[in-house]
């Protein structure tokens, strides 16, 4: 692979660090693959770190991909107008606050789009939340200069000439699957304890019966219609029952557990590869 590309966004689990590992397990399961389709895109780095002719990237988070077309469409347009809110002047609590009240009360998808990606990296620790009535209630990050990742921000845009962005429920996606794709699936991890919770990045959240639904769907698609699904999630007993038609593999990831960043410890998540036997991918 060449040199890694990092995402623009921050971004709580996203795939940098696994890039290498997941572009080498899709491209085992479909050589000859044409469009890479990732139902949970989020910062997109499986997606700018894989070299497919397609993508269709899709998340249920409709100021994400509201930001990704808007880039896409206006590149230099929209990495100038939003560069201008990265002053010092705006990098204090009272500009953060008072930004994030007119983000939710505005209906206006460029304005919208622009101050996702100044609360993005001025808010606390990279976070995406909502409450329950759609409100983004994330803090101040208290950052001493946040980055303006302009660079990247080009890089993205040039590669999403590509790709088509949906705004979707994870099962529509799958109906848009076309021939000779491979999917890759990285959904809001299950908890790893009875007390860890995962407040909702986007309204509706994701519970444990879309975990097994999404789990059914990688069978059909990888057994019915020959499409490999590759899914990520922590490594439990519950999510090796639901993944138990996928092969399963097993790598330890380093998790940030101390708001300060400065606690990490190794925990297990599994690759659960559904894929149809020899015989029959080429019928």
């Amino acid at each position: 692979m060449q040199k890694k590309t990092r995402a623009f966004l921050k971004w709580a689990g996203g795939k940098y660090s696994l890039v290498e590992d997941i572009s080498a397990r899709l491209n085992e399961a479909s050589k000859h693959a044409d469009t890479l389709v990732e139902p949970f895109v989020g910062a997109g780095s499986v997606f700018l770190n894989t070299d497919f002719k397609d993508y269709i990237l899709n998340d249920i988070n409709a100021d994400l991909i509201n930001l990704y077309n808007e880039l896409k469409n206006s590149p230099d347009e929209f990495i100038s107008d939003a560069k201008k809110l990265f002053v010092d002047l705006n990098n204090q609590p009272d500009a953060y606050y008072d930004y994030r009240v007119q983000f939710n009360q505005s209906n206006d998808i460029y304005e919208r789009a622009i101050l996702f990606l100044y609360m993005n990296r001025h808010g606390y620790n990279g976070l995406c939340r909502y409450n329950l009535k759609g409100i983004f209630n994330v803090p101040f990050g208290k950052y001493k200069r946040p980055y303006f990742p302009e660079k990247e921000m080009y890089f993205f845009a040039e590669k999403a000439q590509q790709a088509t962005f949906t705004c979707l429920g994870y099962d529509d996606v799958f109906k848009l699957v076309p021939d000779n794709a491979v999917i890759y699936c990285d959904p809001p991890y299950v908890p790893l304890s009875k007390t860890a919770s995962f407040t909702s990045y986007a309204k509706g959240g994701f519970n444990l019966d879309d975990q097994a639904n999404l789990a059914n769907l990688a069978e059909q698609a990888a057994f019915e219609n020959k499409t490999p699904v590759l899914i990520s999630n922590h490594d439990t007993v519950w999510t090796r029952k639901i993944y138990s038609q996928a092969t399963l593999a097993e790598i330890q990831v380093k998790r940030t557990i101390s708001p300060k960043g400065g606690s990490r410890n190794k925990v297990n998540e599994l690759m659960a590869m559904y894929l149809a036997p020899k015989s029959l991918r080429h019928r």
